[in-house]
């Protein structure tokens, strides 16, 4: 058996229907569009936002969204668990955090959050600690600093 000679059971694909092509066809003169009107034409049909001139309804409401707050500060969050890479005693930095392929920047501040477990006393250098990650790094014997 080969590609040419594949071929769909009989029955199961029909011929779509051609209209407009005159009255042995099944669909020709008007083509299936009516007598006259604005949907006859060819072109004339409105889109999904057209209302018949009335404002449309994504104009009536107001825009949706919120606002941004420009304040935000964004942190690239890591947990403790990842910390296991380093050796004990090891002092963490954001730089070191870099090398190590745990974050892709320095210029975007550290957050350090708490799940999965520390089994290795850590120095852990990071702009913010959730409580849950400053518990388990001091229970391991490690040190937690805040970086401005």
């Amino acid at each position: 058996m080969k590609l040419n000679d594949l071929w769909p059971a009989p029955g199961a694909h029909r011929e779509s229907t051609r209209s407009g092509r005159g009255i042995s066809a099944g669909r020709g003169k008007t083509a299936g569009r009516g007598t006259k009107g604005q949907a006859s034409r060819s072109g004339g049909t409105k889109g999904p936002y057209f209302e018949g001139g009335q404002l449309p309804l994504v104009r009536r409401l107001p825009a949706l969204g919120g606002f941004t707050n420009i304040w935000r500060v964004e942190y690239t969050p890591i947990n403790v668990e990842r910390l296991n890479v380093f050796e004990a005693g090891t002092d963490v930095t954001p730089e070191m955090l870099v090398v190590a392929g745990l974050i892709k920047s320095v210029n975007t501040p550290v957050k350090v959050l708490g799940d999965g477990a520390l089994d290795r006393a850590l120095t852990v250098r990071a702009h913010k600690f959730s409580a849950s990650a400053r518990e388990k790094i001091l229970a391991a014997g490690g040190t937690v600093e805040e970086l401005a």
